[in-house]
């Protein structure tokens, strides 16, 4: 019976000893954010502290910067690293034992691990949370307006930058003005049987491109009733982005307009050649026969390239304009007034034009670009 009251008196202590201090609760894992978005950092108590002696302080533990601090009752911004005023914030409900911290415009630099520390007299506690990666979805277009040629080819520029991978991501295209889906990429597959009727065998992906995020959209054989806006919308879990373009017909089409061009090009040729083939034979190294021959060289040439730059547009392959305007270059070689330039310009026209044409040439056809 003497002992009865001893081990009382030690299941008392123990008690006590137990029920003292308090304990804080984290997140249950890493946190995933969203770039240019928000998290909640969360650290709180089971049962609301005083508020008297309560001080609650985050920080980095890579860099020890001080996040953010309630000390005194009051929340102090003033005492918070540049890096995170205005942007860390606890969510008001201090008084009720919630210590969490509200992270907004989030960047790369805030991944790390963040510890909450709660003090109340002489007792402490502490929980640490880790923001470990971000989600980001981020859809771009063009920014100009795309022109139509019925029975054409024509491309809907639309890239994808995402951290989830593009089997993982739902893709659209849409008719925002009829509201109608143009084409589908989910589950990883194009879905071409979803399209509406009026695109159905007509709209097609670059598979190729599609793990790459390009997600550009080729409309064949296109009709005047296809002018309007499209949406290119891409969703990847709580994330959607999208970027919009506009089909609009042309007045003249663009092989029209090549042909009015090739025809101006053999007519300032013909024009231009008479005379300067009368000044060849006259060894003519005027002004005047200078004069013409320059307009030869360059006139036709830039006019030329002007008309393939376009046709290229329409087939993507734009090199050929390149290409010939290094014709200038030789046709300065037949030039009946070299004489009258520096020595180092004529050195460079009659050494020199001709291999520096070659030599784009080589790297032209090299780089396997069209």
């Amino acid at each position: 019976m003497d002992l009865l009251p001893g081990l009382l008196l030690v299941f008392v202590l123990a008690f006590q000893a137990c029920s003292s201090g308090f304990q804080l609760q984290g997140a249950d894992g890493p946190l995933v954010a969203q770039l240019g978005g928000s998290v909640l950092l969360p650290c709180s108590a089971e049962t609301p502290l005083p508020l008297e002696e309560l001080e609650v302080e985050w920080r980095r533990t890579d860099s020890d910067a001080l996040v953010h601090l309630f000390q005194e009752g009051e929340v102090r911004p003033e005492s918070q690293n540049e890096g995170y005023r205005d942007r860390a914030l606890f969510t008001g409900e201090i008084a009720k034992g919630n210590y969490s911290l509200l992270l907004s415009n989030m960047t790369t630099e805030d991944a790390g691990v963040y510890s909450c520390n709660v003090y109340t007299g002489e007792e402490s506690g502490d929980v640490r949370v880790e923001v470990k990666g971000f989600e980001y979805l981020v859809v771009n277009g063009s920014d100009q307006a795309v022109s139509l040629h019925v029975g054409e080819k024509v491309t809907l520029n639309c890239s994808v930058d995402s951290h989830a991978k593009p089997e993982r991501m739902v893709v659209t295209w849409k008719r925002t003005d009829e509201n109608i889906l143009v084409l589908l990429f989910q589950d990883g597959e194009v879905l071409s049987d979803s399209s509406h009727e009026r695109y159905r065998g007509r709209a097609e992906f670059f598979t190729s491109e599609i793990p790459k995020g390009n997600f550009s959209l080729r409309l064949k054989d296109v009709r005047t009733e296809d002018k309007g806006e499209y949406i290119c919308e891409a969703f990847s879990g709580p994330l959607s982005a999208n970027t919009t373009v506009t089909l609009q017909k042309t007045d003249v089409p663009p092989r029209i307009l090549v042909l009015m061009l090739c025809v101006l090009v053999l007519v300032l040729t013909v024009g231009l050649s008479i005379p300067a083939v009368i000044h060849l034979k006259k060894k003519d190294t005027g002004l005047k026969a200078m004069t013409t021959h320059l307009l030869l060289v360059f006139c036709p040439n830039i006019i030329l390239s002007i008309a393939l730059f376009i046709y290229g547009l329409t087939v993507g392959k734009t090199l050929a304009a390149v290409i010939n305007i290094l014709r200038i270059l030789l046709l300065f070689k037949t030039a009946p007034y070299l004489e009258r330039f520096c020595e180092r310009i004529k050195a460079f026209m009659k050494n020199w034009n001709v291999t520096l044409a070659h030599l784009v040439v080589a790297g032209v056809l090299n780089s396997g670009k069209e």
